[in-house]
């Protein structure tokens, strides 16, 4: 238990990946501009790659870049030179989709470790095999594998593997969907997913319809969840553990990467334990960031009706974030905060952050940079003066205590 593993999380943008960083991850995956899936997340221009690398060497992680569309022909123009520029940057890996790329960053980029995309679909150690002969450095499971399948493919596979612990889910088996290309000609595996799965649907077999019109029909997965796992992919030899994410916000980055570098920690130093507690107190932890129901996915097996949303249950969306620390006044035991949702005075709030443990205290004083009371924090980036129970740091987050939706 005492082997380090990776938590790879996801950043939309650069103000993303620092935070991703800052709460504990060891690796940060994220988009460019181009030859990238996800084309509605921020993604990042080169100069963003390079300042992303930067920061994250200070804090000895390392950046991965998506390259995963799966290429048509014209697809291939400008690569060559785009991966020159990744490697320049000083990038660890990319992340790819096809054998050809493979083929191609091996040959024009060969400081960068090549990562085979979840797209692939890998769910065998021949497959595994296969591409490590072709030149991946990593291979990302398919999210369709049991507990036991990862198990084994650590066990027969010389390339190091990777797994996703959280966020979304797709309907079909990843890489493989075509729905969104059917449906509104936008080519889920060339970035372009509508994430049509997710719809309200009319059903009907043959004439006869089935739904009802105040409850129709979705097929939509619930997200992964698989806090209950970490110790067994670590027991097990997974290389890296991934979150799904670069279109979700700083603040469900912050705490989705906290809860989990805080259970592999204590997994690490308490090996013999049990840690159910442990387990728990994560799961309490992500379910503060969640908007969706989730489920632990395929690693207990074929999904049942129950890891689904056919009734497509509306996202919950949290009012939960309130604030971000940006100074304290350790003379005054006061912390600068900047707004981003409403609160007030009276309310129970907690603080938390990168060494920050959950620290709940009731606002009693706020004042703004002019010294004057202020009852409501109801402006979006309004900055105030606020009591501090404990020494806040910058980049700390302030949430309510109990969940609001």
């Amino acid at each position: 238990m005492n082997r380090a593993i990776e938590l790879l999380a996801p950043a939309g943008d650069l103000a993303r990946l620092k935070t991703a960083v800052r709460y504990g991850a060891d690796a940060v995956y994220l988009g460019g501009k181009r030859f990238s899936l996800r084309s509605r997340a921020s993604n990042f221009e080169i100069a963003d790659i390079a300042e992303g690398v930067q920061f994250a060497r200070e804090y000895g992680a390392h950046v991965h870049v998506t390259v995963n569309i799966i290429p048509h022909e014209e697809d291939f123009d400008g690569l060559n030179d785009y991966l020159r520029q990744l490697e320049s940057t000083g990038v660890h890996a990319v992340i790819v989709a096809s054998p050809s790329i493979v083929k191609r960053v091996k040959t024009v980029a060969p400081k960068l470790e090549v990562h085979l995309s979840t797209q692939m679909s890998s769910t065998n150690s021949l497959a595994v095999q296969f591409y490590r002969n072709l030149g991946a450095d990593r291979v990302v499971l398919a999210r369709e594998c049991t507990m036991e399948q990862i198990r084994s493919l650590c066990a027969h596979s010389e390339a190091p593997i990777e797994t996703f612990i959280h966020g979304g889910m797709c309907v079909n088996y990843s890489g493989r969907c075509t729905l969104s290309n059917a449906m509104t000609l936008r080519d889920a595996n060339r970035g372009g997913c509508a994430q049509s799965c997710r719809w309200r649907y009319h059903l009907y077999q043959d004439s006869q319809k089935l739904s009802e019109d105040h409850l129709l029909f979705s097929m939509g997965s619930k997200d992964l969840m698989a806090a209950d796992y970490v110790k067994d992919m670590i027991e097990a030899g997974v290389a890296s553990l991934k979150i799904e994410g670069r279109m979700k916000s700083a603040y469900y980055i912050a705490v989705v990467v906290r809860a989990y570098r805080q259970l592999i920690d204590w997994l690490r130093a308490h090996p013999d334990e049990d840690p159910s507690a442990a387990v728990q107190a994560a799961q309490q932890e992500l379910m503060r960031a969640e908007n969706r129901p989730a489920c632990t996915g395929f690693l207990a097996g074929i999904p049942g009706p129950q890891d689904h949303l056919y009734d497509n249950a509306p996202s919950r969306v949290t009012h939960d974030f309130l604030a971000q620390v940006l100074d304290y006044d350790p003379a005054r035991g006061q912390a600068l905060i900047e707004v981003r949702n409403h609160f007030e005075i009276g309310e129970m709030l907690e603080a938390f952050g990168p060494h920050l443990k959950n620290t709940p205290f009731v606002l009693e004083t706020m004042e703004d940079e002019e010294g004057e009371l202020v009852a409501v924090a109801n402006k979006p980036l309004q900055r105030c003066w606020i009591n501090a129970p404990a020494v806040f740091h910058p980049y700390d987050l302030i949430r309510r205590k109990e969940r609001k939706l």
